[in-house]
């Protein structure tokens, strides 16, 4: 493994990422293990983000190594189109078990991007075979991330996700967002006021009717736009309203899935069940890439019921990986022989005082919690967005934890093996950050 630096940064045009400042300043890390990654200088790196998001067992974890070394010595790769292969299959029946057979199928996908995507165009293939292919709108919400292909993109609500590619889908509508500083401020959990914004989706209806409607698609909790949750009632009331109109509900679960919440889905900790939930992330503990859409059994049945040959003329070339199944098993196994979700939600009222403590430091001007999941909002410097939190990010890399940042807020998610310790460590050393910060 190469833990030196490389010769030259400049054909690598990272994502998401200011390329100029990086490259002047590059932050580079070769080795993880547990709850810490370590920098090309061997300084060891809090990860207070499981990478991103979707590292909740842990780096490194030996069970999941294994699995995927095991596995590229047996089968490096086999196609999942007209043939398969045993992990794949094994591992569906593993993921419908982990859902309490609240899912019956799951088509793979290789990412969150791709698992959106997919789940999109099941939505309006599933009206179509119904004979309701009028049905081809789709709503999305304001400040909503559904990954960056085109039909993520369409249905998302972050505007500079969006403002650099032109027009995009049409016939996509969005509902509000449910922030709202004045009145939920520095709340855990759910914050009482909002359940009302769901009725907006009624709005909706009346404007473009129910029959030209196929789907929404919401996160339970909105992660890459700064952790925002949804005010109590809130799902359960878009839940009512869609069953009423006949609309498929889509919860987007890329982040809050595996554990986050310490359930296993959002989807149990609200109680609320979508038609469709897309999934990634901690779907391998991030080791190898995959993405999953998991599907009620109406919407897969309807398509079994056209005649006979390819029901659906969608997949990808790595469609259920061997590797990647290998890594979704072992992260299975995981969670369930090590109790991981039952350790996040052991210490989630622990994670959660220590982030409130965080009140009242300079420039803070919101908290809010749920499960294992924290955002920090910042009051902006004047014409500059977003630079204090990148500043605050910046400081505590070199201090030594990994944090996330987006706009003016500061997200964390750390993997869900942490103890009392790594909290202890986290919000100390972004305590002094935010002291500090200018």
């Amino acid at each position: 493994m190469n833990e030196s630096r490389p010769k030259s940064m400049s054909s690598f045009w990272m994502p998401f990422t200011n390329n100029r400042d990086f490259k002047a300043n590059p932050r580079l890390l070769v080795s993880a293990e547990g709850m810490y990654y370590k920098d090309v200088d061997g300084n060891s790196i809090l990860d207070g983000t499981a990478g991103l998001w979707c590292v909740p067992c842990g780096h490194a974890q030996p069970r999941i190594t294994a699995a995927v070394s095991e596995m590229v010595g047996q089968l490096d790769f086999a196609p999942t189109f007209q043939m398969g292969h045993p992990a794949a299959f094994d591992l569906a029946e593993q993921l419908m078990d982990y859902t309490g057979h609240k899912f019956g199928h799951v088509f793979y996908t290789n990412s969150g991007s791709e698992a959106v995507d997919t789940a999109l165009k099941m939505a309006l293939a599933y009206h179509r075979a119904r004979g309701e292919g009028g049905r081809t709108r789709l709503i999305g919400r304001e400040r909503g991330y559904h990954g960056v292909g085109f039909g993520g993109l369409s249905v998302g609500g972050i505007g500079n996700n969006r403002k650099s590619f032109g027009p995009l889908l049409p016939g996509v509508d969005h509902l509000p967002h449910t922030h709202n500083l004045l009145k939920n401020a520095f709340s855990r959990g759910e914050p009482d006021f909002g359940v009302e914004l769901a009725d907006e989706l009624e709005r909706l209806v009346t404007l473009h009717d129910a029959s030209t409607i196929a789907a929404v698609i919401i996160e339970p909790v909105s992660g890459s736009t700064g952790v925002l949750v949804p005010p109590k009632g809130y799902l359960k009331r878009l839940r009512e309203i869609c069953d009423k109109h006949g609309i498929l509900l889509i919860f987007d679960e890329v982040i809050t899935g595996f554990g986050r919440l310490a359930t296993p889905f959002a989807s149990d900790y609200f109680g609320v069940e979508p038609d469709m939930m897309t999934t990634a992330k901690g779907l391998t503990n991030g080791v190898v890439p995959m993405g999953a859409v998991f599907t009620k059994r109406f919407i897969h049945d309807a398509f079994m019921d056209a005649p006979a040959g390819i029901e659906l003329f969608h997949g990808y070339t790595y469609s259920g990986h061997p590797l990647a199944c290998a890594a979704a098993i072992a992260t299975l196994e995981v969670f369930r022989e090590q109790g991981v979700t039952e350790n996040a939600k052991e210490l989630q009222p622990y994670f959660e005082d220590a982030l409130h403590s965080l009140r009242g430091l300079p420039h803070v001007i919101d908290i809010r919690s749920i499960g294992l999941v924290a955002g920090i909002e910042l009051e902006p410097i004047a014409g500059k967005p977003g630079a204090r939190a990148y500043s605050a990010f910046k400081q505590a890399f070199a201090d030594g934890v990994l944090i996330r940042v987006t706009g003016d807020i500061i997200a964390l998610s750390p993997p869900l093996v942490l103890n009392k310790q790594h909290i202890d460590e986290l919000f100390g050393k972004l305590a002094n950050v935010l002291k500090n910060l200018d």
